[in-house]
């Protein structure tokens, strides 16, 4: 039996920008990429911890070292810049592996979105 557990997760980060006129998607820092063990084109749900909204989107390599969150497409107008969000993605394993697995969780500086 396979099941879908928790991946990676970046835990409240700020949105610094909104684009309505990009084709879709969230534009991630590349450094919090790495360090969530996220890739481009992955599937992600985000949770606006401010408005409680939830959606899902996929990844897009933003400038490393630039802290840029930026919800891009009709998501933008799910979020507000300055809004906290987390973003998760999951992974299908085996059940008794997905027993032992240990995701990827990191907590970002919300000011700046840089690493701890």
């Amino acid at each position: 039996m396979q099941i879908e557990v928790l991946k990676s997760k970046i835990h409240r980060v700020s949105v610094t920008q909104a684009d309505l006129d990009y084709i879709g998607s969230v534009t991630i820092d590349e450094n919090l990429m790495e360090a969530a063990n996220l890739i481009e084109n992955e599937k992600v749900d985000i949770f606006n911890y401010n408005n409680g909204e939830r959606f899902s989107t996929y990844v897009i390599k933003g400038e490393r070292g630039s802290g840029v969150i930026c919800l891009n497409g009709p998501a933008s107008l799910k979020v507000s810049v300055g809004h906290q969000v987390i973003i998760v993605s999951y992974a299908s394993m085996d059940f008794e592996l997905a027993k032992t697995h240990k995701p990827t969780v990191i907590f970002p500086d919300t000011k700046t979105n840089s690493l701890r």
